[in-house]
């Protein structure tokens, strides 16, 4: 009987070893896909550091890339967001960008961007998460190129004051170490007014916000209009919390000193740039127009990004 009821009891535990719990499925309609790798191949909770809060006022899918997060939004057929940490390291590669080509994002749920949507549509595709920041990475190079990670973007913007911030980005993290970094368009009141393709938004604007957390932290918010006009970078600066007032996103979340970071914008404290900086961009006139040359003439159906 002892033997019995000792079988019994056995059989039992392995029963209820064996039973699999269901996950509950979420309510919400949008999906949250994440890679088995990506994001420099750390675990995904080192890779969403400081990530920005989930959106609670939009459409959100969120993926996680080789170098890079993306929040995307499938009703603006754009992405809510784009963050990255740019290391010192990965600021040096041999990777060039020639002969990456622009694809279609198939992991997105809804309506995904097409080049033909881009196709003389008067406005370039916008990198958000640079192709310069990705040398150090084949992989990492070629899904900058994803079109969920680029955006409706004015040519002069695009080659002009915009791609100023990326390198700037790139001098901070050679200085720094690392830096955190966090974009994407801005849709005055959420709302998409006009459309490329019929299906991608334009962006009013766009935002940028960089965190150095070592060391001294210090925190930068970015506020670009959707125009070429050229102005100086600080005049383009504000504090991360007006960046947030202004899209409605939490960023950088469980940063220590959070507030106290994000409500500072002090430009000053971010100018260490490389000796040769002043010299490189005077060398380098990506942007006839300010300097009063002749402008290269755009082929037909030509996109620049940068």
């Amino acid at each position: 009987m002892k033997q019995f009821i000792s079988i019994s009891l056995l059989i039992s535990f392995i029963c209820i070893g064996c039973t699999t719990q269901e996950k509950p499925v979420s309510d919400s309609t949008d999906s949250v896909q994440v890679e088995a790798k990506g994001f420099y191949d750390k675990s995904v909770s080192s890779a969403l550091k400081y990530q920005p809060a989930r959106a609670t006022n939009r459409s959100e899918q969120i993926i996680i890339r080789e170098a890079y997060t993306l929040s995307y939004n499938k009703d603006w057929v754009n992405c809510n967001w784009v963050y990255w940490r740019l290391t010192r390291d990965h600021c040096y590669g041999n990777v060039k960008r020639n002969g990456h080509k622009f694809v279609e994002d198939n992991e997105v749920s809804g309506y995904k961007a097409t080049h033909q949507d881009y196709i003389q549509s008067g406005y370039d595709r916008g990198h958000m998460c640079p192709a310069g920041d990705n040398q150090w990475s084949g992989k990492a190079m070629s899904q900058t190129f994803i079109l969920s990670n680029i955006c409706p973007q004015d040519h002069n913007l695009n080659t002009g004051d915009w791609n100023d911030l990326e390198q700037a980005c790139r001098l901070w993290a050679k200085t720094y170490g690392e830096v955190y970094i966090v974009c994407g368009p801005i849709y005055n009141g959420n709302r998409v007014t006009k459309r490329i393709g019929g299906n991608v938004g334009v962006p009013d604007a766009f935002f940028k916000c960089v965190v150095r957390a070592a060391g001294d932290p210090a925190g930068l918010g970015f506020i670009y209009n959707n125009v070429g006009k050229h102005h100086e970078m600080d005049s383009y600066v504000c504090s991360i919390d007006e960046v947030e007032k202004r899209t409605g996103l939490d960023f950088f979340k469980g940063l220590p000193d959070e507030a106290a970071i994000e409500s500072r914008a002090n430009f000053d404290d971010w100018r260490q740039y490389d000796p040769d900086y002043s010299k490189k961009r005077a060398r380098n006139k990506f942007d006839n127009s300010r300097s009063g040359g002749k402008k290269k003439k755009k082929k037909k159906n030509e996109n620049f990004d940068f």
